[in-house]
């Protein structure tokens, strides 16, 4: 089984989008056996909140549910539990990188955006709390292409 995490700031738009995103796909593909999938936040400030609701409705015009409850990540349980940390941007891999205790737990932590194989100009998914519909919009053409490209790259491990 291939256990993923996907991390951003306050696990409210980014990761749980990916989560989403992540959980339909393996979904439509009858592989849920073979994956584990969470997301969590480096600031715990929106534990237990749903994703954003601009998130929630932007997802579900895609057909993406997003329930998840926002939850902070946890170093010592989450990097012995997961095989990828997947963050979505240089401050997000930068503190999981300062967070991992050796080179073990560094090797378990990815970009999202290494996995895109139409956007491949971008090198992050930028955080849309404080953008209109466009930025939401923007993050979720993203995360569907980084999703498929990480799907494919699990499934040829």
């Amino acid at each position: 089984m291939k256990k993923i995490l996907f991390v951003c700031l306050g696990n409210i738009c980014r990761s749980p989008g990916a989560e989403g995103i992540m959980k339909d796909l393996v979904r439509k593909n009858k592989r849920e056996a073979d994956f584990h999938i969470d997301s969590a936040g480096l600031y715990g400030g929106h534990v237990g909140a749903l994703p954003d609701a601009r998130m929630r409705k932007h997802a579900a015009l895609r057909g993406y549910t997003l329930d998840s409850r926002a939850r902070v990540f946890y170093p010592s349980a989450d990097f012995l539990e997961f095989d990828m940390i997947v963050g979505m941007d240089d401050q997000n891999i930068r503190q999981l990188c300062q967070l991992a205790e050796n080179d073990e737990e560094r090797s378990k932590i990815y970009r999202i955006t290494d996995f895109c194989r139409k956007y491949t100009q971008y090198n992050m998914v930028p955080d849309p709390y404080y953008d209109g519909a466009d930025g939401f919009e923007l993050v979720l053409d993203l995360l569907e292409d980084a999703i498929v490209g990480l799907y494919e790259y699990c499934s040829n491990k």
